[in-house]
Parts: C-alpha cells; sequence; structure tokens
C-alpha cells in the first residue's frame, strides 16, 4: 500500500510524515505501508502534466492532499492564485487518481458556510461561501466529485499544529509583543489538531469510508475562549480584551459561527473524538 503525502511542508503534511515515518502506522487494511512525500517544490499541483509525471514515477495507491492556499485574506486579491491551488490543483489530483486508480483524500474547510444557521453546521448543510478563499475551497470540493467517485473529503476548522501558519503560534508571539490582547469573542468554530485530523484520516481509511465528512474535535468556542484556554494552560498571565472580529477590519469576511458537527465521523467509525480543550491542553503540553 503506498501513500503519496501531497503538501509535506505544512502542518498538517508534517503530521502525516511524523505518524508515517515514526512507526504510529504499522499497516493498512492489513497491508504494509510505504510512503513518498512532495512539496510545491516538486510539484505543482495546478501544473497537471507535472502531476501525471509524478503519479507515474511514484504509483501511488492512496493520495492525501494536504496542499492549500490557506492566506484567507491575501486571497482576497490574490484569488488567481487561490484558486489555481484549492480549486485547479485538486482537479488534477483527482483526474490523475482516477487514471491511476488510486484513492484521494482531500480537506476542506468550515468557512464554506455562511454563518447565519443556528446550531452545529452538518454535512447535509448547504454551502454558502462569503470571501474567496471559501469559494476556492469549495470549488475544489465540486471539481474533485466531478472526476472521482473514490474519495473522501474532510471538512476541518481552525486547524493547529506544529508549524507557524496557526493562531496558536501567532497567540504566543501577540503576547511577547503587546502590553495586552483583543481577541474576537464573536468569531466562532472549532480548534482541531493535525493530530486529531490525521488519526480520524488513517482510521477511516482502514475501515474503508468514503465521502464527505466534517472532522473537528469536539465541542466549539470563541476565538477568545481559545486564547483564554490556551494562555491559562501556558501559565501565561496576560490581558485579553473581548473584541468584536469587526474591530479588527480585515479584508475577507469571516463567519460569525461555522462550529461544525463530528457526529457523523464519529458513529461511522465507532469512536469518541476528544474535545477541543483537552486536545489543545494535550498539544500544549
Amino acid at each position: 500500500m503506498r501513500y503519496l503525502i501531497v503538501g509535506k511542508n505544512g502542518q498538517l503534511g508534517r503530521e502525516f510524515i511524523k505518524w508515517l515515518s515514526g512507526g504510529l502506522v504499522k499497516s493498512l487494511n492489513g497491508k504494509k505501508v510505504e510512503w513518498e512525500s512532495v512539496g510545491s517544490k516538486e510539484c505543482d499541483i495546478s501544473n497537471l502534466s507535472q502531476v501525471l509525471n509524478l503519479f507515474e514515477s511514484i504509483k501511488p495507491d492512496v493520495v492525501i492532499n494536504c496542499a492549500a492556499y490557506n492566506f484567507v485574506d491575501k486571497a482576497e486579491v490574490d484569488y488567481i492564485n487561490a484558486f489555481k491551488v484549492n480549486a485547479i490543483g485538486v482537479r488534477n489530483l483527482a483526474f490523475t487518481c482516477k487514471k491511476h486508480n488510486a484513492f484521494l483524500v482531500h480537506y476542506g474547510t468550515d468557512y464554506v458556510f455562511d454563518g447565519k444557521k443556528e446550531g452545529l453546521y452538518t454535512e447535509d448543510d448547504e454551502p454558502n461561501p462569503i470571501n474567496q478563499y471559501a469559494k476556492s475551497k469549495l470549488a475544489g470540493e465540486i471539481l474533485l466529485k466531478e472526476e472521482t467517485d473514490d474519495y473522501l473529503i474532510f471538512r476541518v476548522s481552525w486547524v493547529y499544529g506544529e508549524g507557524k501558519n496557526n493562531f496558536i503560534y501567532k497567540l504566543l508571539q501577540w503576547v511577547k509583543s503587546q502590553a495586552y490582547l483583543k481577541i474576537a469573542y464573536d468569531e466562532f468554530s472549532v480548534p482541531t489538531s493535525t493530530r486529531t485530523i490525521t488519526d480520524i484520516t488513517l482510521k477511516a481509511i482502514d475501515n474503508g469510508l468514503k465521502g464527505l465528512s466534517h472532522l473537528t474535535n469536539s465541542g466549539y468556542a470563541s476565538r477568545y475562549e481559545w486564547a483564554k484556554e490556551t494562555l491559562k494552560t501556558k501559565k501565561i498571565d496576560k490581558f485579553i480584551y473581548p473584541a468584536s472580529k469587526e474591530m479588527f477590519n480585515l479584508p475577507a469576511k469571516r463567519p460569525g459561527f461555522s462550529a461544525m458537527s463530528n457526529e457523523r465521523i464519529s458513529k461511522e467509525l465507532s469512536v469518541k473524538i476528544p474535545t477541543w480543550q483537552w486536545e489543545l491542553r494535550n498539544f500544549l503540553r
């Protein structure tokens, strides 16, 4: 069973590599796991010929796409490059997976929702993205489904892990440079660790699951609550001012409430996914 990790330099790609290289995954579907990983320098997924050549060389059975354009605000003006990676690149992977009879795992985002629902979003809710980043991610889901039926799409939210491109890293940098912090109290979703995503993804592959699922830690929080819990766990005494997200005047609109339910995947795998608080404390310690 040969795995290909696309997007090896991102925090999620690095988590998969840690599991696969560290012996945490002995086998999947009863078969020994072999794996390769590539970053954007080795393969630009928006270039179909490069993707085709990569597959001819590696011949993967399972492709885990961790590559993404994740600069939410920058995408408002740089939307062409966002769509190249998040939509065209995903279509290229799906097309090539179909051609080579490979299974594709891809990650979407909670930002495909507009935040107007009262309650947790489920897989049956209709997406309505309100920024260019989210539109590019939804386009990727749609194009993927047009190219292949052999896939798993996991929508994830507020992802953090070992790396700099996440809220926790930025928060701990702000602590060092600012007298006090302003954090949004009116933006809600689910902080979700790369460890949880990797663990559940591999279980889902091993159980032969397909289709669309929401993959988050359990519960939900505001940015403000997430920040408070992070500093409490790290024993950092810093005043946090609960501010409205409108105060930050960011280029891209964010949904006020985009928290998703993980009930479907939990039931399908018969697992209890840890709460965001438990997983956060585990990560920080």
